[in-house]
């Protein structure tokens, strides 16, 4: 639905806790006071009415297994999109008991695994997915995901690169077989990314990220190309949601944890729940946790 919104945004003067960073608080003195804020967005009323719609159909006794199976498929992604995720996976687990081939169903149940920390269940549903159908490539993505939070990078590479090569313009492809080579060894990281960077879609706003990892553009030249192209408030919502778990990621490698954990923070802000960083971001915030913590012991 489209809305005639003029693009609000504020400058956002932030004051970095040093307690968990490891770095001196003048090199955390970065670009977040620049930083755009997002607009969280909202819930759509069609999404919200849809789900009524569906909870009507579903009482119907006249459907079949494979129409019900659809039904809740359909409502678990509904209710994936308004922040629902318990509900989305009970729908997911309701149309795999009634359609066990149903594969869009299992790469969905899986990603939740991936959120909730059950690799183990992650890697059988993703599996299950490409068993049904091998040609669902976007498992790839969320099977490369899983190992690659799962701690077996070595196995999210292959993965991630042929999810990657099917479309080598695209910067955020690149971006994810880049974290999984990068986990293996940082310098196997950076030779893979730069090895790709010639076939990135440079009109695309996000292969600054790529460039930013490679050291060849800065996170200020990030943020200062955050409103080329954006033509709404919800539009510039979803890019910064993006932008913020990279931005985030970008941190975490160079060990500042108090503006990685910022960043991931506002990535959740945004309320973009069906964004593959939305998804990840609170994961990325508990493994800073952990990772302080050990630190601290």
């Amino acid at each position: 639905m489209h809305r005639n919104v003029s693009l609000i945004f504020f400058l956002l003067g932030v004051v970095i806790l040093s307690g968990c960073a490891q770095t001196p608080v003048v090199a955390q003195k970065s670009e977040m006071g620049n930083l755009l804020l997002a607009e969280p967005a909202p819930v759509n009323p069609r999404s919200e009415m849809a789900i009524a719609r569906y909870n009507q159909i579903l009482m119907s006794s006249a459907l079949s297994n494979e129409d019900k199976a659809e039904l809740h498929f359909q409502r678990g992604m509904l209710y994936d999109s308004v922040g629902l995720g318990g509900l989305a996976q009970f729908d997911y687990n309701q149309a795999i008991s009634l359609k066990p081939d149903l594969a869009e169903a299992y790469n969905s149940l899986g990603i939740h695994f991936v959120q909730q920390n059950d690799f183990i269940q992650a890697y059988d549903a993703f599996d299950s997915t490409l068993d049904i159908n091998p040609d669902y490539h976007y498992a790839f993505l969320n099977r490369g995901i899983a190992l690659y939070y799962g701690g077996r990078s070595e196995l999210a590479v292959a993965d991630l690169e042929k999810f990657a090569q099917e479309d080598n313009s695209d910067p955020f492809r690149a971006l994810w077989a880049y974290f999984a080579h990068y986990a293996v060894s940082p310098e196997q990281g950076v030779q893979f990314l730069a090895s790709i960077r010639p076939e990135l879609d440079n009109a695309h706003w996000a292969t600054a990220l790529a460039d930013m990892f490679l050291g060849t553009k800065n996170e200020n030249d990030v943020l200062n190309s955050l409103l080329d192209g954006v033509k709404s408030q919800r539009g510039l919502t979803d890019r910064l949601c993006e932008a913020y778990f990279y931005l985030g990621k970008y941190h975490m490698q160079h060990d500042n944890r108090g503006i990685a954990s910022n960043y991931f923070k506002l990535a959740l802000s945004t309320n973009v729940f069906d964004y593959v960083e939305h998804r990840y971001a609170r994961l990325e915030l508990n493994r800073l946790r952990q990772r302080t913590a050990s630190v601290s012991e």
